[in-house]
């Protein structure tokens, strides 16, 4: 992933650790090894094929028949795909034996490609092949001869929708019932009861109705004179005090007849001196029937009951209609009871939510903690990487299949033109160690010489990842990163894949800012032969849902088991 300083820095280290003159490029830690000789031969049917056809290449081994004769297997001949491989075919020459291995290779990218030489074990011994040029041209497309057709219609394909659209539905359910609760008992205008609509009578039709009550009761048919007068009283005190004298219900006989004749002296209420009296002598009457037990028949009671309507009459037409100043009181002030109102039930509303947000909340992080609920309401990068929908996918070629929270985009790795003969790699990316979480995935090959006769014998080229690994901590520390701790391990796939892991912590200043960032790496390190693999991880510290993120990323490396078995 760090590109052209840690090529040039292992290139010098092994050609220097080898004697070679510097001529041309190579790339990471490559190692000459050659071997020619006569027993094995390869061949190819074409040296130009078009995008998807097949090359045959075929490997002649002679041989004798007590040796043991291994040929490659596996993915061995990238950049091109091996897409079938025949069995061995064996045919008796003199006094050995010709064993021929064909291999169907092909390439869906354009370009010029080299067939690495491929490793053949005879006994104890290690040959190689030569490394041959492939041709893979594009096809043309004659848009002049090429029939046209329609295009072809939108076909439906089934997606999971995860589980978002039920959290949504129990969310909207919720917070429905909740309305629907505060509505209903706060905000709807409910009926009203009989007694809701007395009380908005005005005074006078209050009394008129208390009379026509008082008649339907049958208090006088019943003998109940006691509490025949003190209903009828009661009626007739009310009208007062709510439109004549504010203290009239309690209020002695004596008193409210003496506050009558002065507001009638005073000229406040054109009063009739009959009115005042029939009110006296009815008040007189009920204080006796209520404390001296005296018992007036029910002729008499009847005829105090109409009195009594006359005079609401009369007290009435006594009334002086109400000024425009004092209509527009009235309207202000119920204006402003239907404001107080309205405030105690936005109040009401305003305190019944807070309360069940903060339960809500207080239960939540009872059983999750408070902090998942901070990062769930609030928000959290890692928290939302690690529970979205992940990705798995094979990245590389050789593939490394690996699970990720996003999926890794190729990028071009910026590599001189004298490199380009010797090396080829890719590089799949998501975040940058600047974004602190970032996962990189990096694949490079060497393509190796012919082989001469001075190379003859020697070793095939392999990586040596302890110096892999410290070069890309230099790597780290070129894009900014200090105070770096490392710690090493050996590392194993779940499909028995071996390699080096590098791993610990480290400090990185945020671009512009003077903000130091804190955070963790991990360097996979996997080495076949002429190819290297690099997974590398890097997220923030002390981060719960991070660490959690990482931990399964790793979890999911696998590499080729043919490569593996090679490799062991």
């Amino acid at each position: 992933m760090y590109g052209e300083n840690l090529i040039k820095r292992r290139t010098q280290v092994l050609i220097h650790q080898n004697n070679w003159p510097l001529i041309g490029s190579i790339i990471l830690f490559f190692v000459f090894s050659i071997t020619t000789s006569a027993q094995v031969k390869s061949e190819i049917d074409t040296t130009q094929i078009r995008i998807g056809e097949q090359i045959s290449y075929k490997i002649d081994v002679e041989a004798d028949s007590s040796s043991v004769v291994v040929f490659p297997e596996g993915q061995t001949f990238l950049p091109l795909e091996a897409v079938e491989a025949t069995d061995i075919d064996t045919t008796k020459k003199d006094a050995k034996f010709l064993l021929s291995r064909i291999y169907k290779l092909t390439q869906f990218d354009s370009g010029a490609y080299s067939i690495p030489r491929q490793k053949i074990t005879i006994g104890d011994k290690s040959f190689f092949t030569d490394s041959l040029k492939v041709q893979v041209n594009a096809i043309e497309v004659d848009t002049t001869k090429q029939g046209l057709y329609d295009i072809k219609p939108i076909i439906d394909v089934d997606r999971s929708g995860g589980r978002f659209w039920k959290y949504l539905l129990l969310t909207l359910l919720i917070v429905g019932l909740v309305a629907f609760l505060l509505y209903w008992f706060i905000w709807r205008k409910k009926p009203l009861t009989e007694e809701e609509e007395i009380a908005l009578l005005p005074p006078y039709d209050r009394a008129k109705l208390a009379i026509k009550r008082l008649d339907d009761s049958q208090l006088l048919s019943q003998l109940e004179i006691k509490k025949f007068y003190s209903e009828l009283t009661l009626i007739i005190r009310r009208y007062l005090d709510e439109k004549v004298y504010d203290r009239a219900m309690e209020s002695t006989t004596y008193e409210l007849i003496s506050r009558l004749q002065l507001l009638k002296d005073g000229n406040q209420f054109p009063f009739k001196n009959e009115t005042i009296q029939n009110i006296e002598t009815i008040l007189k009457r009920a204080d006796l029937v209520k404390f001296a037990k005296s018992k007036p028949d029910v002729a008499l009671a009847e005829m105090d009951r109409l009195t009594i309507e006359k005079e609401l009459e009369n007290v009435k037409a006594t009334l002086p209609e109400p000024s425009e100043e004092e209509k527009l009181l009235d309207k202000q002030y119920k204006e402003a009871q239907e404001r107080k109102k309205k405030r105690r039930k936005i109040w009401i509303t305003v305190l019944i939510s807070l309360f069940l947000i903060i339960a809500t909340v207080v239960g939540f992080g009872i059983k999750y903690g408070f902090g998942y609920v901070k990062d769930t309401i609030i928000g959290h990068e890692s928290k939302v990487l690690l529970e979205g929908e992940w990705v798995e996918s094979a990245y590389g070629f050789p593939p490394v299949w690996i699970e990720t929270p996003r999926v890794l985009k190729r990028v071009d790795a910026p590599l001189p033109d004298e490199y380009k003969e010797q090396m080829s790699m890719t590089t799949f990316v998501y975040g940058t160690m600047l974004d602190i979480f970032s996962v990189a995935i990096n694949t490079t090959t060497l393509n190796v010489p012919k082989q001469t006769p001075q190379t003859k014998d020697t070793e095939n080229p392999t990586f040596d990842l302890l110096k892999v690994s410290e070069e890309s901590i230099k790597g780290f520390e070129s894009k900014g990163a200090r105070d770096i701790l490392v710690k090493r391990d050996q590392f194993i796939t779940p499909n028995a894949a071996e390699g080096l892991k590098t791993y610990g912590s480290f400090n990185i200043e945020v671009p512009n800012t003077s903000k130091v960032v804190a955070a963790e790496y991990a360097l996979f390190c996997f080495s076949n032969e002429n190819v290297l693999q690099q997974i590398i991880i890097t997220w923030p510290e002390n981060d719960d849902y991070a660490d959690e993120m990482v931990q399964r990323i790793i979890d999911s490396i696998e590499l080729n088991p043919n490569e593996t078995e090679e490799e062991n």
